[in-house]
């Protein structure tokens, strides 16, 4: 495998710290053509789609992307905004936030970059051009706060993928998860009370999480059991009772079980049942997005209304509030421990002096 082109190694350059926030990833319009072009890079993930291969591109190629790229597409449009895609802006807010909170906690040298696992910006372009920049310490941490094999093992596979083939491979860390994070928790909080204190409490609050094969579980995947102790954290923080909040999966696909219970049909029998008030928020879901916006503000808010409930309320995702931008800065601050990011104006020139000693010596040893 040949090596990729790569900026030639310099003696005396004073090397930086990056963070790259991974999200899933988006179309780059709301047309059929462009959601076909991330459908089918999405779903030839065998970490999404555990289907032998020779079957699942004939179901891929020949049934799925034809019909369904429209369909999408057609949803796509619903949640599209002037600036393009939300899930795409909000992430984005949240880097270049990100990179102010760290810069006013003393990380001043501390790059930090946006990237997706599938679409654009891409994870190795993102990852190319922080190189070029001089980056060789990098935290690759992921938007999703429960660790899943099918998302964030997804991550490592394209970042494992992208420096086989480079030379001069920087140092890297990587977030598996946060799920129980105290930021991550509060933000959550905030979030929920926010909403109660402007719009009043629901007599149901409904946690949704995105669903995957109940066989993943079954082969000792953690993320039901992370969505769950998110929960569970959360209902505490909130001062909550057990009949006070229910944990749902949404998002299901293809005729296999998968994580129970459903979003859908319980919303159904939430309303069936008497319940006229709920409230429903996406904790697994840090930006907006096809799945928040559409799915469940949507579709779900009509399975509601439709089997006899008054009121749906929508609670947004974390996206670029202040509490989660906080909560944010602590978790990256915590995994750069270590690395020479907080220094004084005397060391950032110590640094630089050490660096031009090294490129002096190098030179005269014909390096």
């Amino acid at each position: 495998m040949p090596f990729r082109k790569e900026p030639p190694h310099l003696h005396g350059t004073v090397s930086q710290s990056a963070i790259v926030l991974v999200n899933l990833g988006t179309p780059d319009e709301p047309t059929r053509a462009s959601v076909r072009r991330y459908l089918k890079q999405f779903l030839s993930d065998p970490r999404v789609v555990e289907i032998p291969r020779q079957i699942w591109w004939f179901i891929l190629s020949l049934i799925i992307l034809p019909f369904r790229s429209g369909q999408s597409a057609a949803k796509y449009r619903t949640i599209w905004t002037r600036d393009g895609s939300p899930l795409r802006i909000f992430t984005g807010q949240q880097a270049a936030r990100l990179q102010t909170a760290l810069a006013e906690r003393g990380h001043a040298d501390v790059k930090v970059a946006m990237a997706m696992r599938y679409g654009s910006p891409s994870l190795p372009d993102v990852l190319d051009q922080l190189k070029q920049e001089g980056c060789d310490r990098i935290v690759v941490l992921p938007a999703y706060p429960q660790y899943s094999g099918t998302t964030t093992a997804s991550i490592w596979d394209a970042v494992f993928q992208h420096y086989a083939q480079v030379r001069n491979v920087p140092e890297l860390r990587l977030v598996k998860h946060y799920h129980d994070h105290e930021g991550y928790i509060r933000a959550l909080r905030d979030t929920v009370q926010a909403h109660w204190d402007a719009h009043g409490r629901g007599q149901k609050l409904l946690m949704s999480f995105h669903g995957v094969p109940k066989r993943t579980l079954e082969l000792g995947d953690p993320y039901f059991c992370e969505c769950q102790k998110s929960a569970r954290l959360l209902a505490d923080a909130l001062g909550l009772e057990r009949d006070d909040y229910l944990v749902t999966f949404q998002s299901r696909f293809g005729k296999a079980e998968w994580l129970q219970p459903y979003t859908a049909p319980t919303v159904q029998q939430l309303a069936k049942s008497g319940i006229e008030r709920i409230d429903v928020i996406c904790p697994g879901f840090t930006s907006d997005c096809l799945e928040t916006l559409e799915e469940i503000n949507l579709e779900v808010r009509h399975d509601f209304i439709s089997n006899g409930g008054k009121e749906f309320n929508y609670i947004a995702c974390l996206n670029a509030s202040p509490s989660w931008i906080r909560g944010l800065a602590e978790i990256a601050e915590q995994h750069l421990i270590g690395w020479p990011t907080i220094q004084t104006p005397a060391q950032r020139e110590a640094r630089r002096l050490d660096a031009a000693r090294g490129a002096e010596h190098a030179a005269r040893l014909g390096a």
